[in-house]
């Protein structure tokens, strides 16, 4: 079946439009992404919480896998309720932001996993993740410090392994204590 110019054109014109709206919503969504932690709020202030990009080490980590990580990481940080609100790293609300701690991931250990090996055998083929998480103030202060495995070991993609490191990342900070919002300041440092 031929198609005439017009009908090509048309086709170009359409799928141009649906992917600048695509892209738009994306965009939006990334510059937007300050999102109130809501739920109950502690005595005290909350902190805020900024979340820095993965860092694979010298680790040849795709970068599939660690940009599902960060954005794993955002949403189990939203659910945790710990923060007044959790922005991407880049976020321009962060600097005028009061009480923020800022979120290091640096990947220590990587296994790669088989996902046919998984199918095939319960005793290989795990995706195995081992990150060193950091919560920072602003002037540097390490306020939490912790290492963190997530694993893919039955069922489940690779990149299962990052949802469930977010999961324990997530737990690990919402179990953790840490001194409470406006209590830190510079000269303690």
């Amino acid at each position: 079946m031929k198609t005439s110019k017009p009908n090509s054109w048309m086709f170009c014109v359409a799928a141009s439009v649906a992917i600048s709206a695509a892209l738009s919503g994306l965009l939006a969504g990334q510059t937007a992404a300050v999102k109130p932690s809501g739920g109950r709020t502690p005595p005290g202030t909350q902190w805020s919480l900024q979340v820095e990009r993965i860092d694979p080490g010298n680790l040849d980590l795709a970068h599939s896998f660690q940009v599902a990580i960060y954005e794993n990481l955002l949403e189990e940080l939203n659910k945790t309720k710990r923060f007044q609100c959790v922005l991407r790293e880049g976020d321009r609300k962060a600097g005028e932001t009061p009480d923020l701690l800022i979120l290091k991931t640096m990947v220590v250990k990587y296994t790669p996993g088989s996902e046919t090996q998984r199918a095939v055998t319960t005793v290989s083929g795990a995706t195995k993740l081992m990150v060193r998480s950091q919560l920072v103030t602003r002037e540097g202060e390490v306020v939490l410090e912790r290492t963190v495995n997530g694993n893919v070991r039955f069922f489940g993609g690779n990149l299962r392994a990052t949802h469930n490191l977010a999961r324990n990342i997530a737990k690990v900070i919402k179990q953790s204590a840490w001194p409470e919002a406006g209590t830190i300041h510079a000269s303690q440092l």
